[in-house]
């Protein structure tokens, strides 16, 4: 019986202890997977927009969705984010942009219809400046940003770069393209 009871025990001290191995490995996954959570939600944090600068663009022709538009068409890797509507009994046109987010090429930028039209508009002294990968694509920027806006220094090389323009398009967002 003695032999029983001691084969008995050692059956039950092997179960605990394979069940404390199996513990064990269950909490390093677990700490594993917490690991990679919080790298998850660092990197989630990193990305979001709180902290970060971004050009702000305030229109005042009711014009905003139209421009926001225009740029997402000319940048690859762009693309509308969110847009806020003005509505019925708000400030602004209803339907108009109350706030919107967009990026061009990656780089974020925020817009809006403003309700009331301010004494200042858009100036050539800010402007988005564009370092452009071939001619090809300085030259297909220049064409589609000057139709109805105004060329402030057509396609030439100034003597700092190959070939360089600066427009203001139909909106009147200056826009500087160069090409090294």
């Amino acid at each position: 019986m003695k032999k029983y009871i001691t084969i008995l025990l050692f059956l039950v001290l092997l179960s605990s202890c394979s069940q404390t191995k199996q513990n064990e490995q269950a909490n390093q996954k677990i700490s594993a997977l917490q690991t990679e959570l919080d790298s998850i939600k660092k990197t989630q944090t990193s990305n979001s927009a709180a902290g970060q600068l971004a050009t702000f663009l305030t229109f005042q022709k009711e014009d905003a969705e139209q421009a926001m538009n225009f740029y997402v068409g000319l940048f690859e890797n762009s693309k509308i984010d969110s847009v806020k509507r003005w509505g019925k009994e708000a400030p602004g046109k209803e339907g108009t942009i109350k706030y919107a987010t967009f990026h061009l090429d990656g780089k974020r930028l925020i817009c809006r219809d403003s309700p009331p039209n301010h004494e200042w508009d858009f100036t050539p002294a800010v402007s988005n400046y564009v370092d452009c990968k071939d001619e090809g694509q300085l030259q297909e920027l220049f064409t589609k940003l000057a139709e109805s806006g105004n060329v402030l220094m057509p396609p030439n090389n100034y003597g700092w770069s190959q070939k360089f323009a600066f427009v203001e398009d139909r909106f009147g967002v200056s826009w500087q393209l160069n090409l090294e």
